[in-house]
């Protein structure tokens, strides 16, 4: 099946910032995650899409290279190597057409080196971790250089040979007619050495498969969708080659009793119909201990109280955000004879002069029965 487009899985125009589509991303992630969505394969293909969308739209040099080529750009079963399209493009072109337009970029001949693969690790973390910051250690599995044969594949005391074939070169050239294509050599594929001696451990690879352990410092204020780099800590490169980077994938796990937007935190916090009457003062938890919220009198459903300073210190710098607390006015439940009739006898107290004491509800029915008697017109 054709893959959807990257801006339209995250639902941004292609002129996005780099901010929106972290922003698009958070809201995918959040809707469509397995622990929120056990058992749905939808949801679970929806946030796979996102994240894949994310971890090439958030990269400049992808996103440049999927703009202009497309997935075609950045699928590495196409050749592109997760950003590294251009480059690819390039090398087929100048063995194609160098020798017809003098040259192209000049290959060097000799064994070449390649650059190991970059690694991804996803790092689950709670909220509290995310907004202080701190240190974890994180097993992955990983090629690292044969210590027996130093990288070479061939067993110790001797060494690689040069391809007969290619000369060493790692290319071959075809003439037909006027053109004179080169193209990567059969029998070394494109190494221009052959080992005659594989290493017995890691049977002429060069590399070998193991578990390292690293320790991961992540700093306060890191959210869903971001990224940390370890440099040179992906893959062994062959021959010889630099070694790849490993990026941490930072998810943030859902909170039971904060949700974070950004640099604030929100949360609900209950109180009595009495305290909401009469005004009062509780003790509301924040991600520093707790902390005292007067209740003025009169305090109705939904009413907003602002924190300041309680939210989150963003990992790129600014200002700390900010906690909001949404009271919720519980209604009492089982109450037994006595509580309901001096409820009762509350309500025709209030029976009298009823819409000061309930204006909400005074305005409502005024704005229900004009809008009856417009019906009747």
């Amino acid at each position: 099946m054709d893959k959807r487009d990257y801006y339209e899985v995250l639902n941004v125009s292609r002129n996005a910032s780099d901010s929106e589509i972290k922003k698009a991303y958070r809201r995918a992630a959040q809707k469509y995650h397995p622990d929120r969505n056990q058992g749905d394969a939808d949801s679970e293909t929806k946030f796979k899409e996102a994240k894949e969308a994310y971890e090439v739209l958030c990269d400049s040099r992808k996103r440049a290279a999927y703009d202009q080529f497309g997935h075609a750009g950045v699928d590495p079963s196409m050749g592109a190597g997760g950003g590294a399209a251009g480059a690819n493009f390039s090398d087929i072109f100048g063995d194609v057409f160098g020798d017809i337009f003098g040259g192209g970029r000049g290959r060097s001949g000799g064994s070449r080196v390649y650059r190991g693969s970059d690694l991804r690790y996803n790092l689950d973390l709670s909220l509290e971790d995310a907004v202080q910051g701190t240190t974890v250690k994180i097993r992955i599995p990983t090629a690292v250089s044969c210590t027996e044969c130093g990288g070479s594949g061939a067993k110790k005391g001797s060494t690689p040979i040069s391809c007969t074939t290619c000369a060493g070169q790692g290319q071959v050239r075809m003439q037909q007619g006027f053109f004179s294509v080169q193209q990567t050599c059969p029998h070394c594929h494109g190494k221009g050495t052959l080992i005659k001696d594989p290493c017995s451990v890691c049977h002429g690879h060069g590399r070998v498969k193991e578990q390292k352990t690293l320790s991961v410092k992540v700093p306060a204020g890191v959210d869903t969708g971001d990224r940390i780099r370890l440099g040179g800590e992906g893959e062994a490169g062959e021959n010889g080659g630099p070694p790849g980077d490993l990026y941490v994938q930072v998810n943030v796990q859902e909170h039971p009793i904060f949700t974070r937007e950004d640099k604030d935190l929100f949360c609900e916090v209950p109180i009595s119909f009495v305290s909401a009457a009469l005004g009062g003062e509780l003790e509301v938890p924040t991600l520093d201990g707790r902390v005292s919220l007067k209740i003025p009198p009169e305090t109705q459903t939904g009413k907003l109280f602002r924190m300041r300073g309680k939210g989150v210190k963003p990992v790129r710098g600014g200002s700390v955000g900010d906690l909001l607390c949404r009271v919720k006015v519980e209604t009492p439940v089982k109450l037994n004879r006595k509580q309901q009739e001096i409820l009762r006898e509350f309500e025709q107290e209030l029976g009298v002069g009823h819409h000061r004491h309930n204006p909400q509800a005074t305005s409502w029915l005024a704005g229900v029965r004009k809008f009856f008697d417009s019906m009747k017109l």
